[in-house]
């Protein structure tokens, strides 16, 4: 099984060039995120003439996750448990083939400190609630989309620019350790030790040309799912594309059961 999560930054406005990469590469399912639409919006139609069935969960303008996968999704959940009066469109998880996948758009959360920041711990302790449980179930589960959190110095062009931001703050990290910890598989991590090895370059500053990155869009593993895990990489190829997304997809790939 390949699986596919892409930050596309609007979808109808990326359309063409998501299109071209699906025909070229053809996951079985793909995890978006930021598509910037609200549900009856999301183009379905574009994605289900290349064979897939659709899963979105949108917003106006902001937000909005999609799951799409080849053989249809079952017991589809449409938030993140723990804060029922959350509205913001970034969570989505069914079952495909036996295997429990969730496309999530974790908060940026900045500027630190502020109401944002404490909305994306709570979110992160929301997660790590929701993969407790997941994981009790003892079955194959992938956690992937766009974290907005940099794990580790070498995964961001200069730790000392970052210090204080969000995606690079103790606090944000440690609760992705804390997910870790769990018993998740960082799949990226699992099979690769290389520096530089970034899924984002803003559009400011010539990030792209300098290659001035972040990792920041991972895949996180059950044990069962990790026992399946025969790669991940970083197709750079679409971020150097007119009209590009600032990130760019990471493909997970999964050994049959």
């Amino acid at each position: 099984m390949k699986i596919a999560t892409w930050n596309v930054n609007s979808a109808k406005a990326r359309l063409p060039l998501i299109t071209d990469w699906l025909r070229a590469t053809s996951p079985d399912v793909v995890l978006f995120q930021e598509i910037k639409c609200e549900t009856a919006a999301f183009p379905a139609a574009a994605f289900e003439e290349l064979g897939y069935h659709v899963n979105a969960v949108g917003q106006k303008a902001y937000n909005g996750v999609a799951l799409l996968s080849k053989t249809p999704a079952e017991d589809v959940l449409t938030r993140l448990p723990g804060e029922p009066e959350d509205e913001q469109a970034r969570y989505v998880e069914a079952t495909v083939s036996g295997v429990r996948i969730a496309s999530l758009y974790l908060p940026n959360g900045n500027p630190v400190p502020g109401e944002k920041f404490a909305y994306k711990l709570r979110w992160m302790d929301r997660l790590y609630d929701h993969a407790r449980t997941l994981l009790a179930q003892e079955i194959p589960v992938v956690l992937g989309g766009d974290y907005n959190i940099i794990p580790e110095a070498r995964d961001v062009f200069s730790p000392q620019a970052f210090a204080g931001d969000a995606l690079f703050r103790p606090e944000s990290r440690a609760r992705f350790r804390a997910l870790l910890n769990l018993g998740l598989t960082e799949a990226y991590r699992a099979l690769h030790d290389d520096d530089r090895a970034y899924t984002f370059w803003d559009y400011q500053a010539g990030c792209w040309p300098r290659d001035n990155g972040l990792r920041i869009d991972h895949f996180l593993l059950s044990p069962q799912a990790a026992d399946r895990l025969a790669g991940c990489s970083i197709d750079r190829g679409p971020r150097g594309l007119e009209k590009a997304s600032d990130h760019t997809p990471v493909v997970l790939e999964l050994r049959d059961a």
